[in-house]
């Protein structure tokens, strides 16, 4: 039997809505294709945006998008994405599949596309190839509402109001990628960069994000720019085995499942050892943890460019969802932001494309489940669960670059919140491969007189939506919990993720 206390009355902390963010990054078919198609494209769109895909995304309130990358950012100028899209210049993507761009999406694509789905952009600004600058022009671009020269330009290409933006990233990934620079010279540069990183439009600010890595690099950057920045990138990839091996996202046995679900567990830890050196700098805990990257990466699906990192999407993903959600959710207090690896067609994906077709994930009816949550109030859970360990003893990639040792994982994972209207909701997730779970759930400063609530899950491991049978995976009504003296009891079939709703 697993318990969980429910501690209704302790809620002050709010679960930023921005940790459902999302990633769009010039790679493989997440742009080109999954995204943006083209204003002449037979496909039905909107200002050359697929339709399909932007209704889709819409239902999950996406708080924010991040773009252009990733490691494209770290080569991408700005001013090739902007003007009369017949004279944009091609460039090759030097880091994902060595193709040819037309940069017809850019910057007023990208913000129009925001505006689409109602959400604030988050732009990663190229530090690792570009100059200060260029990242200030940007900006002066995007923000600046007076006359200069950046803005009329803006104005010249057809926009002449500014846009609203909040957040920044003052480079991506500069320990690698970004220009495999040391801790204190990314410091050094990242206090230069961010002095001339200004929204131009007065009384708004930008929440700028400094390039975070592991224990070691991190309290360089703390120590040495803490005052300077609001947020810390920190990147953490569930990854079975090593870089070069590692797996396949459908064909997979129990040793692969149990294994991932430690690999995802330990983004505690990560979240914990970047918290607690935060705390020796910030301990107001004014700047946040940005988990800007994160979610499943395995091998690419057999006959696909490899350099494009096309994965399928089984129920497995949607329990490393759900399981990481409730970690951000229960680390509110410093995760602010978070943004999944990405949004369509790449790694772990919300939305599937090929050709017109077109398919949900179970990740993201994850996401849908869960938004609930959005700038809800965290209510404590305290949870006492039984193991579930894994057959081998590894080393898992906690973070790029970084490692950490396994542990036996909790079966349960949970987390709680109170919204606007005051109705809680509790989401669950069994992580076992096999085995129901029987969950009883104390309710401590609360008198539930109603529950009610929805369960993802599949009849196999590696069950998937395909374009020939896209609803296979897809929520439905739980009717597996009940109201008990002090709170309710409900069993968890096997591989679920559950929502409950209490009134």
């Amino acid at each position: 039997m697993h318990r969980i206390v429910l501690n209704a009355d302790l809620g002050q902390q709010k679960i930023s809505r921005h940790i459902y963010g999302h990633f769009a990054e010039h790679l493989g078919r997440c742009v080109y294709e999954g995204l943006w198609v083209g204003e002449d494209s037979p496909m039905p769109n909107t200002r050359g945006f697929r339709n399909d895909v932007v209704d889709a995304l819409r239902k999950l309130n996406i708080p924010n998008l991040r773009w252009p990358g990733g490691c494209f950012a770290d080569t991408y100028n700005w001013k090739d994405g902007i003007g009369p899209r017949e004279k944009r210049p091609g460039v090759v993507n030097f880091h994902w599949g060595g193709t040819v761009e037309n940069n017809h999406m850019g910057t007023h694509e990208f913000l129009d596309l925001c505006e689409m789905l109602g959400c604030e952009p988050y732009i990663a600004g190229n530090m690792g190839s570009g100059t200060v600058r260029e990242m200030a022009e940007w900006l002066e671009y995007i923000t600046m509402p007076a006359h200069s020269p950046m803005a009329d330009l803006r104005r010249k290409n057809g926009r002449e109001e500014p846009w609203a933006i909040q957040f920044w990233g003052v480079g991506n990934e500069n320990w690698g990628c970004g220009g495999n620079m040391r801790a204190e010279y990314y410091a050094d540069l990242f206090r230069q960069y961010q002095s001339y990183c200004r929204h131009f439009t007065p009384g708004q600010k930008l929440y700028k994000v400094a390039c975070g890595l592991t224990n070691d690099w991190n309290d360089v950057l703390m120590r040495e720019a803490a005052r300077f920045m609001h947020g810390l990138s920190i990147h953490y990839y569930t990854v079975n085995g090593p870089w070069d091996k590692k797996g396949s996202a459908t064909d997979f046995n129990v040793d692969d499942w149990q294994l991932t679900m430690q690999k995802a567990a330990n983004i505690e830890d990560f979240i914990k050892q970047t918290a607690a050196i935060m705390d020796r700098y910030d301990p107001a805990k004014r700047v946040g943890i940005v988990m800007d990257e994160w979610g499943t990466w395995f091998e690419v699906e057999p006959g696909t460019n490899p350099g494009f990192l096309y994965q399928q999407n089984t129920i497995r993903d949607a329990l490393v969802a759900g399981l990481s959600l409730n970690v951000f959710h229960n680390h509110a207090d410093r995760v602010q932001v978070a943004n999944i690896a990405q949004t369509v067609n790449v790694l772990q994906a919300m939305v599937l494309t090929d050709g017109d077709k077109i398919l949900l994930t179970p990740t993201y009816h994850v996401f849908e489940m869960f938004k609930v949550h959005q700038d809800a109030t965290l209510l404590p859970t305290a949870v006492q669960a039984e193991e579930y360990v894994a057959a081998r003893g590894m080393i898992g990639t906690a973070g790029a670059g970084g490692t950490t040792t396994l542990s036996a994982t909790p079966q349960i994972s949970a987390s709680a919140s109170r919204d606007a209207n005051g109705v809680v909701h509790l989401s669950l997730c069994n992580l076992h491969h096999a085995d129901a779970a029987d969950v009883t759930c104390d309710l401590r400063g609360m008198t539930a007189t109603g529950v009610t609530g929805r369960v993802l899950t599949a009849p196999a491991m590696n069950t998937m939506n395909t374009f020939e049978q896209p609803n296979t995976v897809e929520p439905m009504a739980f009717g597996g919990a009940t109201l008990t003296a002090s709170g309710l009891s409900a069993t968890l079939p096997a591989r679920s993720v559950v929502v409950l709703k209490l009134t």
